[in-house]
């Protein structure tokens, strides 16, 4: 089965910082902030929200096609892309933009600070779920990740206009939309995942209660970083376990690896007990590796990994 990702396609320059944050920015002189920061280590990766969740669900025997509009230095990532077998037929170029662009800093404690130039992301409005519906290939979910406010707007409305079930993953999108807009978004999914802050501002904007937010949608997905996640469906609360990482060397990604597991185990009809515990596995397995797009291991592995961590199964 197939599954439409709408989100961005970026470049990610992620920088380590061999220090603490917090020993640098004073909290009682934030109104004046200017601080530089030594970053010995610096690389590129090929990043972006959809193209991430793609990778993992490609990782794991998924169909994912991506949709998203990039620039004109794309074609090493959008070959990349293929080389794995994912396809790009609704990936737009825009030539006389750049693709998208994160710089990230991450310091010892794993925080991060981010500058993101968005580039084509911005004009992502110009794809539409229509044009996925036109070949033979009619996607059985979609995702409307992190992208452009109109972009994202668009795509959930077409999704549903289509009757495709989509997950609303709200993620760095957060500031671009009001309690009307998150509410239409929930209105109109069928999935809503956020992680612990997100939900205080969804719930905050929306004013709703984590039960009322389930009750409008099939699942109510949050997680708790090192604390697992929550899954709120069926009138229930599943408590998933988070998998201890083998290391933690980068949190880049790790919500999209999630976020791929999560799509896996919904179009395979698992339970949710199980498909929470395969997103918490595939992030466990991302933290461990540098950049958002380097922890591919064989289907048999991760089997292996998630009978390790759980005593059974998963497919």
């Amino acid at each position: 089965m197939a599954s439409l990702i709408c989100g961005s396609v970026a470049y990610d320059t992620i920088m380590t910082f061999d220090g603490r944050f917090r020993e640098h920015i004073l909290p009682d002189q934030i109104h004046m902030l200017n601080v530089s920061f030594l970053v010995p280590g610096m690389r590129r990766e090929y990043g972006g929200c959809a193209g991430n969740i793609a990778y993992t669900l490609k990782m794991l025997g998924g169909d994912p096609i991506v949709m998203a509009t990039v620039g004109q230095d794309a074609g090493p990532y959008l070959q990349y892309l293929r080389d794995l077998g994912i396809s790009t037929d609704f990936v737009r170029t825009l030539p006389e933009l750049f693709t998208a662009q994160a710089m990230i800093t991450t310091d010892l404690d794993n925080n991060q600070i981010t500058a993101f130039h968005p580039g084509a992301m911005s004009e992502s409005s110009r794809s539409s779920v229509h044009d996925a519906l036109t070949g033979g290939k009619r996607p059985a979910i979609g995702i409307v990740a992190p992208d452009s406010r109109e972009g994202m707007l668009h795509h959930a409305r077409q999704f549903a206009e289509a009757d495709i079930p989509f997950i609303f993953d709200l993620g760095q999108a957060m500031p671009l939309f009001n309690g009307e807009d998150l509410r239409q978004f929930i209105e109109l999914a069928s999935y809503v995942t956020v992680n612990d802050y997100e939900a205080q501002v969804l719930l905050s904007r929306t004013a709703w209660t984590s039960a009322e937010v389930a009750a409008k949608v099939r699942a109510f997905i949050v997680t708790h970083g090192e604390r697992g996640a929550s899954v709120f469906a069926d009138g229930k609360q599943f408590a998933i376990p988070a998998v201890p990482a083998e290391r933690v060397v980068d949190p880049t990604g790790c919500g999209d690896a999630f976020r791929g597991g999560l799509l896996y185990g919904i179009e395979n009809g698992l339970d949710w007990e199980t498909t929470g515990r395969l997103a918490s596995l595939m992030g466990a397995l991302k933290i461990a590796q540098q950049g958002p797009q380097n922890h591919w291991l064989s289907r048999e592995e991760i089997g292996n990994r998630f009978q390790s961590a759980f005593g059974y199964r998963y497919n």
